[in-house]
């Protein structure tokens, strides 16, 4: 996996875990302050959004409420939702900040979400076969995963994924390729489904029935800036997600690889395995501070606004050792993982005779 002995790995895994608890330790009034403020901005630019959206008589006002509505939606679902379903408010004892009992406004139940992502994703990450973020079950994303000319579609399929990506989030955990392959059984997905309709329906109906329908003769206007807004949220949150993920330079692996696996070894995959976006402070908070995607992977329970500072440190660490920290503005990153798409939508021989 890499150029260290077992000794320098290990090494390795107690600086990063002296790190962690150093932080841990310090957790408390200074990060519930932080997520406190994070939800109020998130319901003023909700509550701001959706009032614009009335102002169709005045089109600016009406842009600029799709807009508020957006990253509303942004918030709720990155720098809100995404943190608290990690755990990481949980010393807080709010029963509206506990990992299992927080909702959010997207198509995807919670608790699929966190099966898919929190243990499936972070345990076994960028693990071929094992992690399903790979590729989402619609992507060809790795060399490891074998060519069909299904995969001659990659680029059309990321670019409706982006623009419904909370339907790809949403779809994530019924694992329906399995299903049709018969690896998994109609009866075992049917619970998902009823949780995913249930959850799906809500969402329907807020955006699309219920809040157009208190418009009365503006329902199409307050309908389209729902959509927008969603729209905006999707494609926001799908090149987060990618940036971090699947640009140039991050490592895939084999499951074999990571049998038996250390401490240190998790950590290593971990950093391999993900990247940094670079950005000034309010792109921090409106990716989640997932624009620091390597140090949320080795630390997802811990505060996500502390990543910027810890960043620092996990660099200096990497540096001493001799590893790699991939990260890089938006533009390289999501320029990288379009070209990425693109490659591996094509037959490895044809990839290999270009390179040539």
């Amino acid at each position: 996996m890499n150029h260290l002995t077992r000794e320098q790995v290990d090494a390795f895994g107690a600086e990063l875990d002296a790190l962690r608890a150093r932080v841990q330790a310090d957790v408390g009034e200074r990060d519930a302050k932080y997520i406190r403020r994070m939800i109020r901005l998130q319901r003023t630019l909700g509550i701001a959004g959706r009032g614009l959206l009335y102002a169709w008589a005045f089109p600016p006002a009406w842009a600029l409420g799709v807009a508020c509505l957006g990253v509303a939606k942004i918030l709720d679902n990155m720098e809100v939702g995404h943190n608290v379903m990690h755990g990481q408010y949980e010393f807080m004892k709010d029963p509206a900040l506990t990992a299992k009992g927080f909702e959010w406004d997207t198509t995807c139940p919670g608790d699929q979400w966190r099966h898919s992502h929190n243990h499936l994703h972070h345990t076994y990450t960028n693990i071929i076969g094992k992690d399903r973020d790979v590729g989402y079950g619609i992507l060809r994303i790795a060399d490891e995963q074998p060519w069909r000319p299904y995969y001659l579609g990659n680029l059309a399929y990321a670019f409706f994924l982006a623009l419904f990506f909370e339907w790809g989030v949403a779809l994530h955990d019924l694992e329906i390729e399995r299903v049709t392959a018969g690896e998994k059984s109609w009866s075992e997905t049917k619970p998902l489904v009823r949780g995913l309709v249930r959850k799906a329906r809500m969402q329907m109906l807020k955006d699309y029935v219920l809040f157009p329908l208190l418009g009365g003769p503006l329902f199409l206007p307050i309908l389209a800036g729902n959509a927008l807004a969603n729209v905006i949220r999707n494609v926001w949150a799908f090149m987060i997600i990618f940036c971090g993920h699947f640009p140039a330079g991050v490592a895939m692996f084999r499951e074999e690889d990571t049998r038996e696996e250390s401490r240190g070894q998790w950590y290593l995959r971990q950093l391999l395995g993900s990247a940094n976006i670079r950005g000034g402070k309010w792109f921090h908070v409106l990716s989640g501070n997932l624009s620091h995607q390597i140090e949320h992977h080795l630390f997802p329970d811990l505060p996500a606004h502390r990543y910027a500072e810890i960043a620092v440190e996990v660099r200096a660490i990497c540096e001493r050792y001799g590893l790699p920290y991939n990260t890089g503005s938006l533009g390289k990153q999501f320029g990288s993982v379009v070209a990425r798409i693109a490659e591996m939508s094509l037959p490895p021989r044809l990839v290999d005779q270009r390179s040539q």
